[in-house]
């Protein structure tokens, strides 16, 4: 299975999972709760997703590094500030983040899946083959800032 390691971008996986969770509210009943309430909170946790997601690619600009999902060998600095003190892996949280708000906004409990599908597949196929090239890259470096800040909060 290491042929799927940093092929996807995440934002496609993001998408593609997006689009699954629609399909599942579909077919699924739907949770009972005011429109007003599900959609005030859907927009606060997307706000809060795009908020991870800008600031983690605000801080590797900063850095001038890459933002590239699919070439961590080509990173040219570790970047442990700003929000990547709070989590080393902001974007995916972000997407995560939103992903959680389209499945609250649909109003389908198993449409949720799809949020857990998506950390499970990042784990394992992205944030996995990106800490062996940071470890091979900044080496103590990297080993010390992970274990101070957690890979998603």
């Amino acid at each position: 299975m290491t042929s799927l390691e940093n092929k996807i971008p995440p934002l496609l996986v993001a998408a593609l999972l997006a689009v699954s969770m629609w399909l599942i509210s579909l077919a699924t009943p739907e949770i009972m709760m005011s429109t007003n309430v599900r959609h005030s909170v859907s927009v606060i946790v997307l706000a809060i997703g795009i908020f991870f997601c800008a600031a983690g690619v605000i801080s590797f600009g900063l850095a001038k590094t890459t933002v590239d999902p699919r070439r961590p060998a080509t990173a040219s600095a570790l970047v442990s500030s700003g929000i990547y003190r709070v989590s080393r892996n902001p974007m995916y949280v972000g997407f995560a983040f939103s992903l959680l708000a389209w499945g609250i906004w649909l109003a389908s409990a198993w449409s949720l899946a799809g949020v857990v599908a998506f950390i499970l597949y990042i784990n394992r196929f992205q944030i996995a083959p990106e800490e062996r090239a940071l470890m091979e890259i900044f080496g103590i470096e990297f080993a010390s800032y992970k274990s101070r800040v957690r890979r998603w909060l």
